[in-house]
């Protein structure tokens, strides 16, 4: 069994920039030489999120609506008294979407759907630059 870790580093990203990280995750299990398996996909940190998703810029922008909608911004929150760095509604959303996403490789490939990638969304309230760290473990 083979268990093949990397790291890639984004480019300084803003709140609610959305990154299709599809084909880098796909070169990781390339390089991996993995082609029966699984790929653990995570970012680093408590304010960003992976999650797959059809990247279109319809549907891009339909999900910073649904994020500022469930999760405002301009909301108090308690974070917020006890950091003062006004970024509680960034932890929350990054709570709910989550950090990482296993994605099933088969010959060689990630199993995806025709419209699904993988992306990176930023959550913080100010830029950022950050780590994913792709995981192939199989055969």
């Amino acid at each position: 069994m083979t268990v093949y870790t990397k790291k890639m580093v984004l480019p300084k990203t803003n709140e609610l920039d959305i990154l299709d990280i599809t084909d880098r995750v796909q070169l990781e299990i390339d390089n991996s030489g993995v082609k029966e398996g699984i790929a653990n996909i995570y970012t680093v940190g408590s304010t960003a999120a992976i999650t797959t998703l059809e990247f279109e810029p319809g549907l891009v922008a339909d999900m910073k609506t649904v994020l500022n909608h469930i999760v405002p911004r301009s909301w108090e929150y308690e974070h917020h008294k006890r950091w003062h760095d006004d970024n509680g509604h960034s932890h929350l959303r990054a709570s709910l979407l989550g950090p990482s996403k296993s994605v099933p490789v088969h010959k060689g490939r990630l199993i995806l759907g025709t419209w699904q990638q993988i992306v990176f969304i930023e959550l913080d309230n100010k830029p950022r630059t950050r780590e994913v760290i792709t995981t192939v473990v199989g055969e």
